[in-house]
């Protein structure tokens, strides 16, 4: 009888302990989830939960939550776990890591680009990154998937599909031209490289592309990548600079000439080959081409008085070059923000933007500008337009009254996003379409 009451007690006390055990994870659970709601609440208030572009999607049924998604990006609270399963938060703040969808070892979550509700435009592209033109590719920004890790990535697949798509007995100069010479067109002419390709690589400004534009001290966030004819490359935060002269070694040791100031005007298809036509009136032909060009064909202006003067800027280089100025900078993204906090120090800095809130940047960088605002070092003007540019003043309509305020300035940086290079694309035969929630990249 002692014994089975003694064995009653051994099972009861380890059943109790279980019931503590799980009560107290489930309570923890139940915490994290709150935590999880009232973040979506804000990101909602804030304008931040809706996707802009590309987002990641979750299959419920398939979700475990592991968290290994929201431990993986690289951006913070994108994703969170609710109730046992991975859920969006801040959506419009993803930049297309792609480090969840590597991440889920369920592979419960896609990538998908714009919403049910909000389009993207973008080239027509298969899953070869072939246009529907036959033989004209595209890789990289263009095609939707941007930052420098999946750029490298589709530059490699992009040309590893050439390589079979090209004929053996064409008559043009080269067998593929690539224009663009940021990450997807440097990986691309690696992998041309590699496969013995006669090629030809152009570049509208200088190496680096989009990169190229950033302002010299900016840091670059990527990942991981393995380079064609190099090997792999481990970097997560690192500078233009250096990211610049890691290129330019890479294409040295492979004795692959860069095309700069090489703007191409257009391409011209012509007996099952391709003419591609600079702005400078040179002339090339091609088996195939590869569009590594980004989304932002020409700086979208504002179309105000004065916006032709030499102090107007629409991307800023060396900040540090800048000194006692008073500056205004126009625009509500990652660009604008970035560059107002560079020319901080040492300028008298207003940042202007048209909206109420700023809903597109990243949490550090907000962060940074609360603290730079706080501080006395940039002046925000929300619910703001500028109206004209002056020799040595611009009138900014403020506040809904629209109240005009003429205020002293020496330069202007406006960074209202980049127009989409349709006219180009067209004029090649590329179709552009709207994708509506359109899945880009799934297991």
């Amino acid at each position: 009888m002692e014994q089975l009451i003694e064995s009653i007690l051994i099972y009861s006390f380890a059943a109790i302990l279980c019931i503590v055990v799980v009560a107290i994870y489930l309570r923890k659970k139940k915490r994290e989830s709150k935590i999880v709601d009232e973040k979506i609440k804000k990101a909602k208030e804030d304008g931040l939960h809706e996707p802009i572009s590309l987002h990641p999607v979750v299959d419920i049924n398939s979700c475990i939550a592991t968290g290994a998604c929201v431990a993986a990006c690289p951006e913070h609270d994108i994703l969170g776990i609710r109730n046992g399963k991975a859920t969006i938060i801040n959506a419009s703040q993803c930049i297309g890591h792609g480090a969840c969808f590597h991440a889920c070892p369920t592979e419960a979550i896609s990538l998908r680009i714009g919403t049910e509700k909000r389009g993207v435009e973008l080239p027509h592209v298969n899953q070869t990154f072939e246009t529907n033109v036959p033989g004209i590719f595209i890789a990289g920004e263009l095609g939707g998937m941007g930052l420098i890790k999946n750029s490298v990535e589709q530059g490699k697949q992009a040309v590893e599909n050439i390589v079979k798509s090209i004929k053996n007995n064409h008559n043009a100069s080269y067998d593929l031209i690539i224009i663009g010479a940021g990450p997807a067109g440097i990986s691309g002419s690696l992998m041309a490289k590699k496969h013995g390709l006669k090629f030809l690589l152009l570049e509208q400004d200088t190496l680096g592309g989009t990169v190229f534009t950033f302002p010299r001290k900016k840091i670059v966030m990527t990942s991981p990548m393995d380079l064609p004819l190099f090997g792999k490359i481990k970097l997560y935060e690192t500078s233009k600079t250096e990211l610049l002269d890691l290129w330019q070694t890479v294409l040295k040791k492979n004795n692959i000439t860069v095309n700069e100031n090489s703007k191409v005007d257009s391409i011209i298809s012509e007996d099952e080959i391709f003419k591609v036509v600079t702005l400078k009136g040179d002339q090339h032909t091609s088996a195939t081409v590869l569009l590594a060009i980004g989304r932002r064909g020409t700086p979208r202006k504002l179309n105000i008085p004065g916006e032709m003067k030499e102090k107007v800027a629409y991307r800023l280089l060396e900040p540090e070059a800048i000194s006692s100025k008073h500056v205004i900078v126009v625009g509500g993204g990652d660009s604008a923000v970035e560059s107002a906090l560079l020319l901080a120090d040492q300028n008298h800095v207003i940042l202007s933007y048209r909206n109420e809130v700023f809903n597109r940047i990243k949490p550090q960088n907000s962060m940074a500008l609360n603290k730079a605002v706080a501080e006395g070092r940039i002046e925000v003007r929300l619910s703001s337009n500028l109206l004209s540019i002056e020799d040595d003043t611009v009138i900014l309509s403020v506040g809904k009254e629209g109240e005009n305020l003429t205020l002293k300035n020496d330069l202007v940086y406006i960074f209202a996003g980049g127009e989409l290079p349709t006219q180009f694309l067209e004029k090649a035969g590329i179709k552009i379409t709207k994708k509506f929630g359109e899945t880009v990249l799934k297991h």
